[in-house]
């Protein structure tokens, strides 16, 4: 089975150098001790998250917690609200120590309105992003589809991972870089 690329990856894969330079110009990093919640069922957000340390926990809780999935460095967090502007649909906590950096959405969404290129790039990411994730849902909940749909679905993944192999190497140097060059004391 193919290891699933880290979901900042689509997003900064075809971010160009300015547009890594503006994110972490903009961008505030966040240390979320373990238990503590970073996003909260039904509250509206203010920005876009990207784990950069640590592991986080999302969960739902109509009748008590359910843990839907645990996102480590290099995840998206927040990404679904920040598109259709809804609260999200779920709470995301520390499940220990992490770091995050947060790109205020009122920035980000000034960003894209004045920079077509860089909405342009970033609005694909997302999509690539979203894509990615719904894929992963519909094979988890296992879902029996006509026609070897979910066969064509993993064929079509290991096709796409093969043919962006390069692009996800660069983006994890983008990735790495901008750890990098984040001042994290």
């Amino acid at each position: 089975m193919i290891e699933q690329p880290k979901k900042v990856l689509f997003i900064l894969g075809g971010l160009d150098d300015k547009d890594l330079s503006w994110i972490i110009s903009r961008g505030k990093t966040q240390v979320i001790p373990p238990g503590e919640t970073l996003i909260y069922e039904g509250r509206t957000i203010g920005a876009l998250y990207i784990v950069l340390k640590g592991l986080l926990s999302v969960s739902i809780s109509p009748n008590g917690e359910r843990e839907l999935a645990r996102l480590a460095e290099g995840e998206v967090v927040g990404e679904i609200s920040f598109i259709d502007n809804r609260p999200p649909l779920a709470t995301v906590k520390a499940v220990e120590e992490s770091l995050v950096l947060a790109i205020p959405r009122y920035e980000l969404m000034a960003q894209l309105h004045r920079n077509a290129g860089f909405a342009s790039r970033f609005y694909q990411g997302i999509s690539l992003c979203l894509a990615s994730r719904m894929r992963g849902t519909v094979r988890r909940l296992g879902y029996e589809v006509e026609d070897n749909y979910l066969e064509d679905v993993a064929q079509d993944t290991e096709e796409m991972a093969e043919s962006k192999q390069d692009f996800l190497e660069l983006a994890e140097v983008k990735f790495q870089w901008l750890v990098q060059n984040l001042d994290i004391s």
